[in-house]
């Protein structure tokens, strides 16, 4: 595939949502939805047959030769953080479409081939992560998506009954295990680990565990200037506290491949003359080794109670999610490491603290997940970038992935 035409798609992309400092494709707004419509538009001009599920999930498709032959299927996001960058999920749907024009130029292939544009994968507009990808691996949890919310106050069913898609028809979004084959994933890096080794082509083995914990602090208003220092109950002084803990904790557990960040508070009632009464904070913690998870999750519920009292303001801890690290298929794995071998390509196995649709999908078939390198590790950022010639490599060890799936 050209690398002017994988160029030329990224760059499309990359305009639709953009605003003065990034990209802004937050999940079912215009913006997303226009992105999808563009990238339903090439699909179906290369030849793919398209279709549109109850979620809003995209699945094109290239028949096989075999009718009833498994189906072996790519695909990723096109769904942004606010003010992200132009590669994150876009790699690997316009990669997955390039890999497939290749391989319809080689003749029919034993298997079908689908490439899956996933709904809401990120979680900035909903907190919740990877929608479409769950959905389909019957992973749906439809009564806590039934009360989601964005910041505006807009109920998920209501979004998604504007857009044409809906809740109750989920059944109709999972998929059959024993129709799917295996499902493989082109994605930038989002850290430094293959840079830092110098190494083309990062192979996933374990993808790291998201677990989401809100924090609400509750102190005791008052004027600013009235109130004595000794005497106040300030939620944003405890909440300041608690950041620097889950820092600390998260600095301790790191050996195990765990991190946390504290990515986000509310103050109310926000006024410079008030002293904070309440804080929330969102606590997004991941890591690959699971009683490590639990264990760091324990140390941040205890370190939050021991700060509350000291401070002397209450706090409440919600667990909105918690999942488990999902290991990678060690065939699909072991047949991305021959690729790289056979294309002269150097090579990483490596964990991913990311999460991806991928990890989903290994529920319905053996997955695997190609990584290539982004500059400086940056992503969610304007700054994201990858190089046209690390996203054609991507391209190369996916192709060879999916033939030697398909054939």
């Amino acid at each position: 595939m050209d690398q002017q035409w994988v160029e030329t798609m990224l760059g499309k992309l990359s305009q639709i949502g953009r605003g003065s400092q990034g990209v802004s494709r937050l999940a079912y707004s215009d913006a997303d939805m226009n992105a999808k419509e563009f990238m339903v538009r090439i699909m179906r001009e290369s030849g793919l047959t398209v279709r549109i599920d109850s979620i809003g999930n995209i699945i094109g498709r290239l028949d096989g030769v075999s009718p009833d032959a498994s189906i072996v299927i790519t695909g990723s996001h096109l769904d942004t953080v606010p003010d992200g960058g132009n590669y994150d999920g876009a790699v690997g749907i316009v990669g997955g479409l390039a890999a497939i024009k290749r391989l319809q130029a080689l003749g029919p292939l034993n298997h079908p081939i689908e490439l899956i544009i996933f709904a809401a994968s990120e979680s900035s507009r909903f907190g919740l992560m990877m929608l479409g990808s769950k959905s389909m691996a019957g992973m749906a949890s439809r009564h806590t998506w039934s009360k989601a919310k964005d910041s505006s106050g807009i109920s998920l069913p209501d979004v998604l009954q504007a857009k044409g898609f809906s809740l109750q028809e989920l059944d109709q979004v999972s998929r059959v295990k024993e129709n799917i084959k295996a499902f493989v994933e082109l994605h930038i890096e989002q850290g430094t680990v293959l840079g830092k080794a110098k190494k083309q082509i990062g192979i996933i083995e374990t993808v790291a565990a998201p677990t989401l914990i809100k924090v609400t602090i509750n102190g005791e208003a008052g004027h600013t200037g009235a109130i004595p220092m000794e005497d106040r109950h300030d939620a944003l002084v405890s909440a300041a506290t608690i950041v620097l803990a889950v820092q600390s904790i998260a600095l301790e557990q790191s050996h195990s491949g765990t991190a946390a960040t504290v990515g986000k508070l509310i103050t109310t009632p926000g006024t410079i003359s008030v002293i904070p009464s309440q804080v929330e904070l969102w606590i997004d913690l991941r890591g690959v080794d699971q009683e490590n998870i639990i264990e760091t999750i324990q140390e941040i519920k205890d370190a939050v109670s021991t700060i509350a009292d000291e401070q002397e303001t209450l706090v409440a801890i919600d667990m909105l999610f918690s999942e488990k690290p999902v290991q990678m298929d060690s065939y699909v794995t072991r047949m991305i490491e021959t690729a790289c071998i056979d294309e002269n390509v150097s090579y990483k196995r490596m964990n991913s603290g990311g999460g991806h649709d991928a990890m989903n999908m290994a529920h319905l078939a053996p997955a695997g997940i190609i990584f290539i390198p982004c500059k400086d590790g940056i992503s969610h950022s304007p700054r994201e970038f990858a190089e046209p010639a690390d996203i054609m490599k991507g391209i190369d060890i996916l192709t060879k992935t999916l033939y030697e799936l398909a054939k």
